[in-house]
């Protein structure tokens, strides 16, 4: 272990890879709430945070869970089209609190064109938040409507025992792969009209 008078420790969640502290000082200098996505592998979280000197206030915060639980989405909850779900749900009700702007925090993930972080950020910027992005970094629309899993679904109807494996879980939830997008927009119709609270 180094020691010695000149070694600073480095904070905890530095040492745990958990913050990266100066990301993080440039983010709260541009005194914007944060836009903070969080995706697992089977969930997404977004939240609107803001800085104070007491510590973060979250403004308002939306999970991909949320949508099984309140708009009946049938489809994976750590999926593409889910985390534009989730980023417009949070962003629909960070401008019910009257938030205009934000900026965009990744945390330590890396920056990768497409990637579900950016599907977040489009659902937020379409709820009606400015937040300063590149356009060519967003995924396609067909990608966040699922375009991409109907027209695959399509092509391995050929083989059923492969389709029904591959596409189990959303047929055990009553949707047919080949319906995706039309599910997708019926949902995203539902977030549009009702965002409302966090569920308890």
């Amino acid at each position: 272990m180094v020691k010695g008078s000149s070694y600073n420790m480095p904070y905890r969640r530095r040492r745990e890879g958990k913050t990266d502290y100066k990301a993080r000082r440039r983010l709260v200098l541009s005194g914007q709430p944060r836009f903070v996505v969080r995706p697992t592998v089977k969930n997404i979280t977004v939240q609107l945070v803001e800085a104070r000197p007491e510590g973060d206030r979250v403004i308002a915060s939306a999970h991909s869970k949320e949508l099984q639980k309140r708009f009946g989405w049938k489809g994976g909850c750590g999926n593409l089209p889910a985390a534009y779900l989730t980023g417009l749900l949070a962003g629909l009700r960070a401008v019910q609190r009257n938030v205009k702007t934000a900026v965009l925090d990744i945390g330590l993930r890396r920056s990768v064109k497409g990637a579900r972080v950016y599907a977040a950020l489009k659902g937020g910027v379409d709820a009606g938040l400015q937040i300063p992005h590149d356009e060519g970094i967003l995924p396609s629309w067909e990608r966040i409507e699922g375009a991409h899993i109907v027209g695959y679904a399509k092509r391995l109807s050929a083989e059923p025992e492969k389709y029904k494996r591959f596409f189990s879980k959303y047929l055990a939830n009553g949707l047919k792969p080949e319906d995706f997008t039309a599910h997708f927009m019926e949902v995203k119709a539902q977030v549009t009209g009702r965002p409302g609270n966090p569920s308890p």
